[in-house]
């Protein structure tokens, strides 16, 4: 064998067993064997590494992350292999970079700048494109979605109307492109434009064609706030029109309107799963919320792409109508409820000239320059182009926990690694869990916790070889130390790295080692196991 780690605490990713001791095997990027102590001779290997202490687990797979551009221009993307990350899922929320034209991918790069920053030349003509660039070598293995805001983009036009049928026989041609070409499913991102702008019988005629190829369908909501119960409703009826497999971006209830009414969200789920709709979610364990400025404006303030909103914040009759929709009757953007500034802070900008306000509320900025909120905002989405991003203060712990505990919970991180300062998430997502919630809270077993982070993904991925710590499964795997594994990141120092992780390996390949980041770039694009072409 290559490798064999001795003496550690394996937790299976089952969930159902219990940590036991055992050596483990690896040859040629697999698990060779799983050796329990007095079970015959100890496997031996040209490596030999001690694990007293450490707990063995599959890989963490991030089931949202928006790593899309930063696993290209940062080839050691240590923010997610230092949690234990080997797998995440890209293309999220509707806006990625594939595929495109010059002209989309010169809107989708000013709109989503505040996730990924630069890259300037990104976008690929077709998923299968994008998929050969990441094959060519990166940190951790990724998985695309096929972006519908994206598509509607390519097809339709940044203008809020539904597709012709021409255009909609072209975007279910695209959809059934990318499946073929690799794409797990499609996501949509339904507080964005152009995406919000889709009714739900453009989604329903989409998601069957994704069905059809075996994907799901990944939607970030209508809304998180005044009306998540019934968006959350509508998102299981389109899963339920078109036989598809739904998978439920960061599954929040936020907004005070919401505190503590995570069990109503879970008994829609639980209705639905009873009568066969094949659902799953994933979360992040924190309270706030992360986006771009941008996003809480009106749905029609988007209509016509990034310039246009540019424009229409630059002329005082239309920033008005804007101004309104947010402060005073509740914009789509912000949920259906009227923003309270007070609780957007600003965690990155495009422009450094504007760095000095990352860190500070929308409103305590504009204190400090004598200006109302509102102008505040408006000036700088205009002077940065629509660049910064946002923590939204809006969460509630009661309702973090009572989701994360559901037996179709997985975790997310949704982590935008741009900014000054960015959500924790991007850096501590995966340890907060298993120092927070299972050793200091209990809010999960250990074995539990694994699941959730481990199988339960695969699954819902399709990955018949990941996820578990068995033989003849892939050899990706993290050893930590359930006494001392923490998320170092905090809101105020958010790009900390974890504790008590020393040790990553992907296909048997050590990506993390004694706690350093290796030069190992073990990371291929992965697709879906039903991939025709």
């Amino acid at each position: 064998m290559d490798t064999v780690i001795r003496n550690a605490l394996v937790v299976d990713g089952t969930g159902r067993t219990a940590p036991y001791p055992a050596d483990v095997g690896i040859s040629r990027g697999r698990i060779a064997e799983v050796h329990r102590p007095g079970t015959g001779p100890r496997p031996s290997a040209r490596r030999i590494l001690d694990a007293t202490g450490l707990a063995l687990a599959p890989g963490f797979i991030d089931m949202h992350a928006h790593s899309d551009l930063a696993l290209l221009t940062d080839p050691a993307h240590v923010a997610k292999v230092a949690q234990g990350v080997t797998l995440e899922v890209l293309g999220q929320d509707g806006l990625s970079y594939a595929p495109v034209d010059d002209a989309v991918a010169d809107g989708i790069r000013t709109q989503i700048a505040g996730w990924n920053g630069g890259g300037e030349h990104a976008g690929w003509p077709s998923v299968g494109a994008y998929l050969q660039r990441l094959d060519r070598g990166i940190a951790v293995d990724a998985a695309y979605l096929l972006p519908h805001g994206t598509l509607r983009a390519l097809v339709v036009g940044w203008e809020d109307r539904p597709p012709s049928p021409a255009e909609l026989a072209r975007m279910k041609h695209l959809v059934a492109r990318g499946m073929a070409q690799g794409a797990m499913g499609l996501s949509a991102g339904l507080t964005y434009a152009p995406g919000m702008y889709a009714d739900d019988t453009e989604l329903v005629e989409l998601c069957r064609v994704v069905a059809a190829y075996g994907g799901y369908y990944c939607p970030h909501h209508r809304s998180y706030g005044a009306g998540a119960l019934a968006s959350y409703a509508r998102t299981l009826a389109v899963a339920r029109e078109a036989g598809c497999p739904l998978h439920l971006a960061h599954a929040v209830m936020n907004f005070p309107v919401n505190a503590g009414r995570a069990p109503e969200l879970l008994a829609l789920i639980d209705s639905a799963l009873a009568d066969g709709v094949d659902v799953s979610l994933d979360t992040y364990p924190y309270t706030p919320g992360c986006t771009t400025l941008a996003s809480l404006l009106p749905g029609w303030a988007g209509a016509g792409g990034p310039e246009a909103v540019v424009a229409r914040l630059r002329d005082e009759g239309a920033a008005a109508r804007i101004r309104y929709a947010l402060e005073v009757s509740g914009s789509d953007g912000c949920h259906g409820l009227p923003v309270d500034w007070d609780t957007v802070e600003i965690s990155g900008v495009a422009d450094a000239r504007h760095a000095r306000y990352a860190g500070r509320t929308v409103s305590g900025a504009a204190r400090a320059a004598g200006q109302e909120p509102w102008a505040f905002a408006r000036r700088l989405l205009i002077d940065d182009r629509l660049g910064p991003t946002i923590l939204h203060h809006v969460g509630d712990e009661r309702n973090v926990r009572t989701i994360m505990r559901h037996r179709v919970h997985t975790g997310g991180s949704d982590g935008i690694l741009h900014g000054a300062k960015p959500h924790p998430r991007a850096y501590g997502t995966f340890p907060h869990y298993l120092g927070r919630y299972v050793r200091e809270l209990g809010v999960l077993s250990l074995q539990e916790c694994v699941a959730h982070l481990t199988s339960r993904p695969a699954a819902r991925l399709g990955l018949t070889d990941r996820g578990l710590v068995r033989e003849g499964y892939r050899a990706d795997l993290v050893l930590f130390d359930p006494r001392t594994v923490a998320a170092g990141a905090t809101f105020e120092a958010p790009r900390t790295l974890p504790t008590g992780i020393p040790y990553v390996l992907i296909a048997g390949r050590f990506v993390m080692e004694d706690g350093r980041r290796t030069d190992v770039l073990a990371g291929r694009a992965v697709r879906h196991p039903r991939t025709r072409s």
